[in-house]
């Protein structure tokens, strides 16, 4: 069995416009002050790592790998969350989501799509110079805006929606696996994987490619009331990537799991600091232990209630003591009677 590596940390929710949340660097001490040892990078215009420069040059991956190294953090996972959205985007999305490009393509699908692709190929080659396993992505949407079917949808669209999805998707794939690079999806609502049914849509149409892998984050399961702990039962061979935050789910009279278009403070569903909601965080790491998980424990910190900094402040000891150190050997080998072939023959009676 293997230990989970942790604690970790998502930078995307902490980076700013003042010290020390404006400098990779500053970042990178600041977060280890709290006691994480790993750090997960957003890529992008980011200002923290260039992930074009990364593809390109060992030098600047080494540089990079140096610097935080001498901070006392590592880096878990590089992060295309927000390119890995524009490589499929529902026309309907097309004006919100291009403040995720850069200007000259604005306004442009097409171009937006392609300069998308280009980036999450270049994080596979990033990731491999970096000796990353693992890498966070979006799969994109275009089914997303008929979720819900009224009117009821025309036959045959979700499979185009999907062939699609895997046709874009494909050769991306074949980029990470030719790294040497798991791409994991997160399954989160607003995507076209959202679940285990649109995973297992997905993995279908690119052939069950091996680099098709999963980020796990119980939070948007408690919002959408699907069963997390089932899921890891389901799904943990494919399940490369781990983010750590909690949520909880209210219903009341007035408004479910869609949440009546309230802001986040007054959805029934929403996203806590870690040990402030309803997840059951001990049988998670439990069952991650139980299946080998092979990677990281990183805590992304989203909460409409609690400061930042109190919440990564609370995040680094919350997942050290979750984290399970798995034992060597089985807690009964004291009372081990030994193999012996004859013996067991003989008890058995034949």
């Amino acid at each position: 069995m293997k230990t989970i590596k942790g604690p970790g940390i998502f930078l995307a929710q902490f980076m700013g416009q003042k010290p020390p949340f404006d400098r990779l660097d500053t970042l990178a001490e600041w977060v280890a002050g709290l006691g994480f040892v790993g750090v997960q990078l957003p890529t992008g215009d980011t200002g923290l790592f260039d992930v074009v420069k990364g593809a390109e040059s060992q030098a600047y991956c080494d540089d990079i790998k140096g610097m935080l190294a001498e901070k006392g953090v590592q880096i878990t996972e590089l992060s295309t969350h927000l390119q890995g959205q524009l490589v499929a985007v529902h026309p309907a999305y097309d004006s919100l989501f291009d403040g995720f490009a850069p200007p000259e393509v604005h306004g442009k699908p097409a171009a937006r799509q392609a300069w998308a692709v280009e980036q999450v190929k270049a994080a596979a080659k990033a990731s491999q110079r970096l000796g990353l396993t693992a890498h966070a992505t979006f799969s994109g949407a275009l089914a997303w805006p008929y979720l819900y079917p009224w009117p009821q949808r025309p036959a045959g669209l979700v499979e185009e929606a999907f062939a699609e999805l895997a046709r874009r998707w494909r050769p991306i794939l074949d980029a990470f696996d030719e790294a040497g690079v798991d791409a994991c999806f997160e399954i989160h609502p607003g995507e076209d994987l959202h679940d285990g049914v649109t995973f297992e849509r997905f993995l279908e149409g690119v052939g069950g490619h091996p680099r098709a892998n999963l980020l796990y984050d119980p939070s948007h399961f408690v919002l959408q009331q699907l069963d997390y702990l089932e899921f890891i039962d389901f799904y943990h061979s494919r399940i490369r990537a781990f983010h750590v935050k909690d949520a909880e789910f209210r219903p009341t009279g007035r408004s479910g799991v869609y949440g009546g278009y309230q802001g986040w403070v007054e959805r029934p569903g929403r996203f806590r600091s870690l040990g402030d909601g309803q997840i059951d965080f001990h049988a998670i790491f439990s069952k991650m232990a139980q299946y080998d998980y092979p990677g990281w424990a990183v805590m992304e910190w989203e909460c409409a209630l609690k400061h930042p900094s109190d919440g990564a402040r609370e995040g680094a000891p919350f997942i050290r003591d979750h984290i399970i150190r798995v034992t060597p050997h089985a807690f009964d080998d004291f009372a081990s009677s030994g193999v012996d072939a004859a013996a067991n023959r003989k008890l058995l009676g034949i």
